[in-house]
């Protein structure tokens, strides 16, 4: 392992998705050490997930330099699941864990502290902590990708809500007549301004034109299927007029849905992760100056919109944060 000069306090951060187990060694300044990613099946047996995580852990542990070396360990894993009992409930990316005791698991078999949280509540810690947070106590995160996911750190600490099941701001919605969710809702701000719903909106606009010629339809190579979040983005950058209403009706929608974060919580800082958040990163300025009309708060451009610090290892990063959670 290459630690970064007079680098003290490892954890191990663990981030377990749908595909994938990856895990890395993170110091108490939030840089980050070794880093291990192995396949995750997720509809195997709950032993065969465990067998994936338990790989990375494996790797990880091999990085101390002694034997009474202990690294405490912390867990993002998709929702539903409890932070205080570390139980993962019913997560649909992960059917191979229903009700599965992981931090009960991680423990007995390791020795060590571990803890579990979900991936953007523990993004959102880290980015408090190391990221682009720091110096703030109540921070709202949003990682903004081929879905939304949200964490809420208030004091400091992430806020769950009474069972644990707080935060859930990509549900949020802001059209009643809006399209279907996978949540079984309708108009959240996931199935209007996610990866996943750009790329629809784009199609959807594409087939409406009887699939007239655009830069857009160019770039996936006529095939109005093929569109893809990303093809948006590069389209609009040619100056692609579908492309660009794409884009100005996404900062339209999250907007409204930012101006609503706004008025219920009045954050010291709001962070965007995520490729959409990315892709959308150059006009930041003017989501900022939309919030002015989706807002009561009349002070609430004066909190600080900006990009997240910790990009596809926030998960990584998420987990080792929570290691460092007193309580």
């Amino acid at each position: 392992m290459k630690e970064p000069a007079h680098a003290t306090g490892w954890a191990i951060g663990v981030d377990v998705g749908g595909t994938k187990v990856a895990g890395g060694l993170v110091n108490e300044r939030g840089e980050m050490g070794r880093y291990v990613r192995v396949p995750m099946n997720p509809r195997g047996s709950a032993a065969e997930g465990f067998d994936s995580v338990a790989s990375v852990l494996d790797a990880l542990i091999q990085e101390r330099t002694s034997d009474d070396e202990r690294f405490p360990i912390g867990i993002c894993a998709p929702g539903p699941l409890d932070p205080r009992t570390g139980i993962v409930l019913n997560p649909p990316n992960l059917p191979c864990w229903r009700n599965f005791p992981l931090v009960a698991e991680i423990q007995q078999r390791y020795g060590v502290e571990a803890r579990l949280d979900n991936d953007a509540n523990a993004a959102a810690l880290a980015e408090t902590l190391w990221g682009a947070g720091r110096g703030y106590s109540n921070v709202f995160y949003a990682c903004i990708g081929t879905g939304i996911g949200t964490g809420i750190v208030l004091d400091g600490k992430i806020f769950h809500g009474r069972t644990g099941s707080a935060a859930e701001g990509g549900h949020v919605s802001i059209d009643f007549h809006g399209p279907a969710c996978n949540c079984g809702k309708k108009g959240c701000i996931e199935a209007l301004a996610s990866g996943t719903a750009i790329a629809r909106r784009a199609r959807e606009a594409l087939g409406a034109r009887g699939n007239a010629g655009s830069e857009l339809l160019a770039t996936a190579k006529g095939e109005v299927s093929a569109i893809r979040c990303e093809m948006v983005g590069a389209a609009a950058k040619t100056g692609d007029p579908i492309a660009l209403k794409i884009l100005a009706d996404t900062m339209e929608y999250l907007a409204a849905w930012l101006g609503n974060i706004v008025d219920l919580l009045e954050p010291e800082v709001m962070i965007l992760g995520g490729g959409v958040a990315e892709m959308l990163r150059p006009h930041f300025a003017d989501l900022q100056c939309r919030l002015k009309n989706w807002c009561v708060n009349t002070r609430g451009n004066e909190i600080p919109l900006v990009p997240a610090h910790y990009g596809e290892n926030s998960g990584i990063a998420g987990g080792a944060a929570l290691c460092r959670l007193t309580n």
